[in-house]
């Protein structure tokens, strides 16, 4: 399961490719449900399908704000552009959208996206004997955000049949009065802040993971460039695919695993030119090419200069 949310506020900046929402603070609706004016100090608990006003407004809900109103959004399948405060995120179904209390909002579905929408006050879900609930209320709500599950994790359906239940409780006569409604919101409230924090933990895991194979593979590099083992070999030794290991390392470091193999070779071949007077020829085995105008074309390639030009530079500057 993936977790993503915007950067705490305030942002001075979208990261990179983010689109930035252009409406003027003044002209944000504020509802209780959407299209429902608000009622100050009005208590809350309601859940609905997604389609009942997304439908109606051609799967489209603008943005807009709810003050003292928490909202979980859950989409099973479909999926949804999502507007958090100046930032977009995609969900895709099974996925959880967290809304905490005065974030702008908006969103755009699929047509016929299959969902529902939960909305309540914090007193009527974290007052009474379980403090418990408390916490995984606020962990929950610390900041807007999208949580993303893969269609086979259990998790996905559990949170899917809370959800359910809870709609079908809402739509009894006497909810009012009824405790059960209640139960069950708070149930999917601890459901998902134990998704949040394992996705959350996950994240961390698989980040380690590929920063220690990163290192493993620098190491690897740093033992074996000399002998131009191919990206293969590399990858072969650290357990993963070609594909992979490009990914791994362009994740970390921007760059594509052989153009780090070609620039330690490089930095090699400029450090010998520069402090050795062996001839280019001889350096260019030393640096396990069989043919020295194949390392003359390498190096040009790598550096624009010859090894000649590289090395009369370098040596004129001193």
């Amino acid at each position: 399961m993936k977790t993503s949310s915007p950067p705490p506020k305030p942002a001075p900046a979208a990261p990179p490719g983010a689109k930035q929402s252009r409406r003027p603070a003044a002209a944000i609706p504020s509802f209780a449900l959407y299209g429902e004016s608000a009622t100050p100090g009005q208590e809350v608990l309601h859940i609905e399908e997604v389609e009942s006003r997304s439908r109606l407004n051609r799967w489209e809900i603008e943005p807009h704000v709810h003050h003292g109103l928490y909202q979980v959004l859950w989409v099973l399948q479909g999926s949804a552009e999502v507007v958090l405060d100046e930032w977009r995120e995609a969900a895709q179904g099974p996925a959880a959208i967290v809304v905490p209390p005065g974030v702008v909002h908006g969103f755009r579905f699929a047509p016929d996206t299959d969902g529902l929408v939960l909305t309540f006050s914090a007193r009527l879900l974290v007052e009474g004997e379980f403090p418990s609930v408390g916490e995984a209320f606020r962990a929950l709500f610390t900041a807007p955000g999208v949580l993303q599950f893969a269609p086979e994790d259990g998790a996905a359906a559990r949170l899917d049949a809370l959800f359910r239940e809870l709609a079908a409780e809402f739509a009894l006569p006497g909810t009012a009065e009824s405790p059960v409604a209640g139960w069950l919101a708070r149930a999917v409230v601890w459901r998902l802040a134990q998704a949040s924090a394992q996705g959350r933990q996950a994240q961390g895991e698989r980040a380690h993971r590929h920063q220690a194979l990163f290192t493993r593979f620098l190491l690897l590099v740093e033992q074996h460039f000399l002998a131009h083992w191919p990206l293969e070999r590399y990858a072969s030794r650290l357990g993963l695919s070609t594909q992979r290991l490009n990914r791994l390392v362009r994740a970390e470091s921007g760059r594509s695993a052989l153009e780090l193999v070609h620039e330690r070779l490089t930095r090699e071949a400029c450090r010998r030119l520069v402090y050795t007077a062996a001839p280019a020829a001889s350096l260019a085995a030393e640096l396990g090419f069989d043919d020295p105008a194949y390392f003359s074309r390498f190096f040009k390639r790598r550096t624009s200069l010859s090894p000649q030009r590289y090395r009369q530079a370098h040596r004129a500057q001193d």
